[in-house]
């Protein structure tokens, strides 16, 4: 059970680094525009030796940094309860934390994958029909390696619950 609550906890660890690391940089895509590279992020976009900021509301950028950010904290709050699931406290006997902290990285990883979804349609949808010469980048690409590691931060963690709700019975042979 603990060997599943640690790695656990190390691909949530992980994952929630790349999350921040994805969400700030602006690396998402590049493109080349009038002979120059740009490259932009969820909060500015840079020319060559200068950046800057999304000063529109940008629908589809507004809602994946609103996901991405909700996505962050779940995944915070899911590795402090993780964390909680080391400690047998009496005071949290009613609560399974490790239960709850595999909903989290559950819900952690649904919400990047909708901020995920959300920036490849448009930009596909957008940035493939007006240039010709773009790419998604780093920044992106470090993203969809958050969802996969908060996916198995969930599962992990409802493998650690199931041995623990339903250990084997070493009398059945």
């Amino acid at each position: 059970m603990y060997s599943f609550m640690g790695g656990g906890l190390f691909c949530a660890g992980v994952g929630n680094i790349l999350l921040i690391v994805s969400t700030a940089t602006d690396y998402w895509m590049q493109y080349r525009h009038s002979n120059n590279y740009m490259h932009q992020g969820l909060w500015r976009y840079c020319m060559p030796g200068k950046c800057f900021t999304h000063n529109d509301s940008i629908a589809h950028l507004d809602a994946t940094r609103a996901l991405m950010i909700l996505s962050l904290l779940t995944c915070f709050i899911g590795i402090i309860i993780g964390i909680m699931a080391f400690i047998h406290s009496s005071f949290f006997d009613r609560f399974d934390k490790t239960f709850a902290a595999g909903i989290l990285f559950f819900i952690s990883c649904f919400f990047v994958l909708l901020a995920m979804a959300v920036y490849t349609g448009v930009t596909i949808n957008y940035y493939g029909k007006r240039y010709g010469n773009w790419r998604f980048s780093w920044s992106f690409i470090i993203g969809w390696v958050s969802v996969v590691l908060n996916l198995f931060s969930g599962i992990f963690y409802m493998c650690a619950y199931r041995m623990h709700e339903c250990p084997r019975n070493s009398n059945s042979h």
